[in-house]
């Protein structure tokens, strides 16, 4: 065929044939060079294994150790055994000193790329470790004279003496240590310092180095905490010599709450007493019902608008029904506004609040048994209330009338009894506190009022700035904080229900939908439950009237400028506003004895998220425990009891 040339494969073949040989060598030279590369590269990998594999596992196996010891230490102090603590400090000390012997035998990997990072992470962890380990030295150090007086294990300073003498002592003595919180903040800060240079995103979360990422972000994140909460409660452990008495008495008005009546700071304010401190010494002065103190201001002002709305038969505002701000400083600054007016009024330092949880909680620890103006004490069952025996004498002691009592014996004894009971009880519980060898109670005693503190059970309003810093840092003082995120704290006041509170069961549900574009709409449902049949409430007959028909006054706090969508189980309008930085959505609803109640509401918040949700929900004082469950498009994310204020994170 013409314009096709022929083509002869076997002339092809040999004309090409040079050409594919020079192909040939050079994919041999090249796969030599790959070889001899491959070869160098093995080699140079087993040179420096051979280096790094053994100082390597010799630092993982010291870190490994100093961790263990570690364990052992913080075993030691929470078993409250100082001179033991101590002991393994030093254990501890030398441990990390082999540790970063060990870690410096591999300095070379400064020299590295990429593994120079990861070895000046190991650098500054160990630093922090060493600043960690001088501010629990300084700490262990400083409370160590006052072991006994702690009730802690270890040799105190002040063993001789009798208890009182003891607390007075170490109360003059305090000067002197509590400069020491200085260096342990430096120290703290020196921690911070090396372990903010760490950066957990360094660790990817693959191959098992998700959990080495989570665990430097969280020890980031406490060291962040502890070094703001030691800074911030620094100058009121300067100043505790001062508010102990020490050179001069203070005085502190205390309030007793009665939480079985709740009320916006945790309940009812039924007595009072004035506490003298001298040098430690605790002494009460006075004590009285709040009806007598009330009685002593003339003049009083209209009662605000809840009370008049939803209170039955008030119409002036008393200091009883005063608490009506959540937040504990704001009440008790109207408090103060009254108390100025009575003619009872006594100048005192600051005002400590406490409820009925810390008498029970008090008492059990006291061998479950403490006598007072002839009454037994307990917190066992009483059958008559399925509750704490206490508790029922309590409420026996301040609800009976008067006119009840006047059938066994006089108005003077009456009056001399409601006057006192609650000073006769307070004592009687602080001195068969005092009276027994420190190891038995102070211990238990000491670490039972941080948790009564941290479940705000008890709360501090002091008129000395810095100490009243150092309290609210201690979240001690009961306030409505600012948060970045979502919030939610669920107030309520029993106006006029008896003591119903004492048997009504509460369950919360938060439910979080997200729409594409991120916002958010949440609902709250509140069920309630009262599982107990209704008192006798014929208090001329004898009766005690605890359980009755709860009036519930329900203010719901959310982040500011969210909007209410819709709500179900207010017995009248809800209204919204704003207070203390939140919104604030309103109500009110009733629930009966042996029966139930469900309260919701919806609302938009008024930021958009995608990914995680910081949320802080502030518990009210003086609920115990209520249930609360988490959702995320209607399925169970978390559930728990409210003991506490509490902050998380939510994956929406």
């Amino acid at each position: 065929m013409e314009g096709f040339k022929k083509i002869d494969l076997d002339t092809h073949t040999l004309q090409n044939k040079p050409q594919t040989m020079l192909v040939s060598r050079k994919k041999r030279t090249l796969s030599k060079k790959l070889f001899t590369t491959f070869a160098i590269v093995v080699g140079i990998l087993i040179f420096f294994g051979l280096i790094l594999i053994g100082p390597a596992q010799k630092t993982y196996s010291d870190a490994k150790k100093t961790f263990a010891q570690v364990k052992v230490t913080v075993d030691a102090l929470k078993k409250q055994n100082i001179a033991l603590a101590s002991s393994e400090l030093n254990k501890t000390k030398d441990s990390l000193v082999q540790t970063q012997k060990s870690l410096d035998s591999m300095g070379y990997l400064k020299f590295v790329p990429i593994a120079n990072l990861y070895y000046g992470d190991a650098q500054h962890l160990t630093k922090a470790g060493f600043y960690g380990l001088d501010a629990a030295r300084v700490l262990i150090d400083s409370i160590a004279p006052y072991a006994d007086v702690l009730g802690l294990k270890g040799q105190g300073s002040f063993v001789g003496g009798t208890a009182s003498q003891r607390i007075e002592t170490a109360v003059t003595t305090m000067g002197k240590i509590t400069p020491h919180i200085d260096d342990i903040v430096k120290h703290m800060e020196g921690a911070k310092k090396e372990i903010d240079l760490v950066d957990p995103n360094r660790y990817p979360s693959i191959l098992g180095l998700g959990k080495i990422k989570k665990g430097l972000s969280q020890t980031r994140e406490l060291v962040d905490q502890g070094v703001t909460f030691v800074s911030d409660a620094r100058p009121l452990i300067k100043i505790l010599p001062n508010l102990l008495g020490d050179p001069k008495e203070k005085k502190y008005l205390v309030l007793f709450q009665n939480d079985k009546e709740l009320r916006p700071t945790g309940g009812f304010i039924t007595a009072y007493a004035i506490f003298r401190i001298d040098k430690g010494v605790i002494h009460v002065d006075r004590s009285d019902d709040i009806y007598n103190l009330d009685n002593g201001i003339f003049g009083k002002p209209t009662a605000p608008a809840p009370i008049l709305k939803y209170l039955p038969k008030v119409s002036t505002f008393n200091l009883r029904d005063s608490n009506l701000s959540p937040d504990f400083i704001e009440s008790m600054k109207t408090f103060n506004s009254l108390y100025a007016k009575s003619s009872s009024k006594v100048d005192v330092d600051g005002i400590i609040a406490l409820d009925t949880n810390v008498l029970v909680s008090t008492i059990k620890i006291l061998d479950d048994e403490v006598y007072a103006g002839g009454v037994r004490f307990t917190s066992k069952e009483d059958p008559r209330c399925d509750c704490p025996q206490v508790i029922y004498e309590l409420e026996r002691l301040i609800s009976t009338p008067k006119s009840v009592d006047l059938k066994v014996t006089t108005l003077a004894a009456v009056q001399a009894q409601r006057k006192d009971f609650i000073g006769v009880l307070l004592y009687a519980v602080m001195e068969k506190a005092l009276k027994s060898s420190p190891k038995l109670y102070w211990g238990p005693l000491f670490q039972d009022m941080l948790t009564q503190v941290q479940q705000k059970h008890v709360m501090f309003y002091i008129y000395n700035k810095d100490a009243q810093n150092g309290i609210e840092a201690l979240n001690a003082a009961g306030q409505i904080r600012a948060f970045e995120g979502d919030y939610l704290h669920i107030n309520q006041a029993n106006f006029g229900g008896a003591k119903s509170n004492l048997f009504v069961q509460e369950a919360v549900t938060q439910n979080y939908e997200v729409a594409g574009d991120g916002a958010i709409t949440k609902k709250i449902t509140i069920n309630y439950k009262n599982p107990h049949a209704p008192s006798d409430c014929n208090l001329e007959r004898g009766n005690l009237c605890i359980n009755a028909i709860l009036r519930d006054w329900i203010r719901v706090y959310v982040p500011k400028g969210s909007k209410l969508v819709d709500s179900k189980g207010s017995e009248v309008k809800m209204i919204s506003y704003d207070e203390l930085g939140k919104t604030v959505f309103e109500g009110f609803l009733t629930v009966r004895p042996k029966g139930s109640a469900t309260f919701s509401l919806s609302y938009t918040l008024p930021f958009k998220v995608k990914g995680s949700l910081p949320l802080l929900i502030q518990k009210q004082p003086g609920t115990d425990g209520n249930d609360y469950t988490l959702e995320v498009r209607g399925a169970k994310v978390d559930s728990f009891k409210l003991l506490t204020d509490k902050e998380m994170k939510i994956k929406l």
